[in-house]
C-alpha cells in the first residue's frame, strides 16, 4: 500500500475524532457507508497518487454536470483537501449548454449551500449541436467536443493547470472495448493527459473506482441529480452496448471489472501485434556455426 493510500486508511479510521467537511454533515454514519467511502478514497488516492497527478500549489478546475459520477468526484476531492492531503485549490464549473428546460437553480443552489468555490458558465451548445445533426443522430461526440473546448477555456481564464473529470472505471473500459470493436486499436480512456496545446492537463482521479459505487454513493449522500435529457435519453448508442456486455460479464464473473482495469496498466508490448511498440525484426535467434 502506498503512502498516500496508506494516510488516507489512517485518516479515514480517525474520522469520528476529528470531524468531517460540512459536505458530509448529513451523511449516514453506518458500516456500509463508512466502508463505501473509504474504498472510493482509497482507490481515489491511488490514481492520484499512480499517475503523478499532484502539483503543490496547483488550481484545479472541477467539471460538474450534476450527474453521480461529477458530484462524488467533487465532494470526495473536498474530503480529500480537508483532511490535509490535496494541496490544490479546487474550483468547481458547471457549463449550462442550453438544453431545455434545464433546472439552472440546482447546482448553484447546492454548491453556495457547502460554500464551494464555483464558476457557472453559460454557452448553448445545444442548439449547435442539434442545427449540425439530423433528428436521431448521437450527439454525444460534437457535444462532448464543444463542452471540452469551453471548458479549457474557463480554465485558462481562472488560472488552472488541470481540469478534473469525473470518468471512473467503467468509462474507461467501454472506451477500450468500443476501441477494440470499431476502431480496430487498443486505447483506453487515460487518467491523465495533455490538451492539444499543452496548456492544460486532464485528471481522472476516479479512474479506478467502480460505477456501482459511484451510484451507492450519490444515493447515500442524497446529491441533488440532474439527468442530460440531450443524449442521456438516446437509445442505441455503441457505449450502450458496451455497458450493457460488461455488466453481464460482471454478473457471470464477479470481479471481472477490476481485473480488467487493472489489466490496462500490465501491458505487454511484446505480445501484441504493434512493431511500433516492440522491435520484432531484433527478436531473432543468433545464427549456429556449421549451420
Amino acid at each position: 500500500m502506498n503512502e498516500i493510500v496508506a494516510q488516507t486508511q489512517i485518516e479515514a479510521d480517525a474520522e469520528e475524532l476529528s470531524g468531517a467537511h460540512p459536505l458530509f454533515r448529513d451523511a449516514p454514519r453506518t458500516v456500509e457507508f463508512n466502508k463505501l467511502r473509504k474504498r472510493l478514497m482509497r482507490n481515489m488516492c491511488e490514481a492520484i497518487e499512480k499517475f503523478g497527478m499532484v502539483r503543490p500549489g496547483d488550481r484545479w478546475l472541477v467539471a460538474i454536470s450534476g450527474g453521480k459520477d461529477s458530484y462524488g468526484l467533487l465532494a470526495l476531492l473536498h474530503d480529500l483537501k480537508w483532511r490535509g492531503m490535496l494541496p490544490v485549490e479546487l474550483i468547481a464549473c458547471n457549463l449550462d449548454q442550453g438544453q431545455p428546460n434545464f433546472p439552472k437553480h440546482i447546482l448553484p443552489e447546492w454548491l453556495d449551500k457547502y460554500e464551494l468555490k464555483h464558476r457557472i458558465e453559460y454557452q448553448d451548445t445545444y442548439s449547435i449541436v442539434t442545427d449540425k445533426l439530423p433528428v436521431g443522430a448521437t450527439y454525444c461526440s460534437l457535444c462532448s467536443r464543444l463542452r471540452r473546448g469551453h471548458l479549457y477555456r474557463i480554465a485558462r481564464e481562472e488560472g488552472c493547470t488541470a481540469l478534473v473529470l469525473g470518468h471512473h472505471r467503467e468509462d474507461s473500459l467501454e472506451t477500450f472495448f468500443m476501441n477494440l470493436f470499431h476502431g480496430g486499436r487498443l486505447a483506453a480512456m487515460p487518467p491523465k493527459l495533455l490538451n492539444d496545446d499543452g496548456d492544460v492537463e486532464v485528471l481522472r482521479p476516479l479512474i479506478y473506482c467502480g460505477e456501482p459505487d459511484l451510484a451507492r454513493f450519490a444515493e447515500h449522500m442524497a446529491f441533488p441529480i440532474i439527468p442530460c435529457d440531450l443524449c442521456g435519453s438516446q437509445d442505441g448508442l455503441q457505449r450502450n452496448a458496451m455497458k450493457a456486455m460488461l455488466d453481464d460479464m460482471e454478473k457471470k464473473m464477479p470481479g471481472r471489472k477490476d481485473v480488467m482495469i487493472r489489466a490496462l496498466g500490465n501491458v505487454n508490448a511484446s505480445h501484441l501485434l504493434d512493431p511500433k511498440l516492440f522491435d520484432f525484426s531484433a527478436a531473432t535467434a543468433p545464427v549456429v556455426a556449421g549451420r
